[in-house]
């Protein structure tokens, strides 16, 4: 009996001998990392592109406040959700960011059904020229937020990994595109709702398809 003892003694003291502690994952810290993302780039926006005209002159187009809040307000709410999954448990809810992509939806569906009317004009009103420019860097300034919260999956066990990725491409391309809008100077339904929505989705899929794979456990 008390080799049996000995032995079961050595076998745990051989498992948790190399254990090192952890530092526990706080819901405060995973936010503050995301929102400070989110500010590095819109500070970058500003410094090496420049601001848009209307801001600079202390007077924000309407459209501008109403657009850049929606994203801005998505990729909040998907960055809370992606830090809640870091550290799962009992009780936790994930639908929140449901209400945002909602709400930031009306814009894509605006620019459809105006497209309905005259596709041609839309197109033209859409800016394509700069459209595509707008995309890229939206996707490429939202890369900051999408690795900061891949790392923080990565200390965390999402037990959702798709939908964390899914929100975390989400989180990234809203971060971007609020981040951008300070220096696109296109504040049309039709460029908004095409242009900066395709960043977001882009980066959703993205997020969907690569983000899983970073942080399995």
């Amino acid at each position: 009996m008390n080799a049996m003892r000995t032995d079961t003694e050595n076998l745990i003291s051989g498992l948790v001998d190399e254990l090192q502690p952890v530092r526990p994952l706080r819901f405060r810290r995973g936010l503050g990392l995301a929102v400070a993302a989110m500010a590095l780039a819109v500070v970058l926006v500003v410094t090496l592109g420049g601001i848009r005209p209307d801001l600079a002159a202390g007077r924000p187009d309407p459209m501008f406040l109403v657009a850049s809040g929606l994203f801005l307000l998505l990729g909040l709410a998907a960055a809370v959700t992606v830090v809640v999954m870091g550290s799962p448990r009992v009780g936790n809810a994930h639908d929140g960011w449901r209400w945002a992509a909602a709400m930031a939806g009306l814009l894509p569906l605006a620019a459809m059904l105006l497209a309905l009317g005259d596709f041609h004009a839309a197109w033209i009103a859409s800016e394509p020229a700069h459209g595509a420019y707008c995309a890229a860097y939206s996707i490429g300034l939202g890369l900051l937020t999408g690795a900061v919260l891949v790392l923080w999956l990565r200390r965390g066990a999402p037990t959702s990994p798709g939908r964390a990725g899914l929100l975390t491409g989400v989180a990234a391309g809203c971060a971007g595109v609020f981040a951008f809008s300070f220096a696109c100077p296109f504040d049309s339904i039709m460029h908004i709702g095409l242009w900066h929505a395709l960043a977001v989705v882009v980066s959703a899929l993205a997020g969907w398809l690569v983000v899983p794979r970073l942080v399995r456990w």
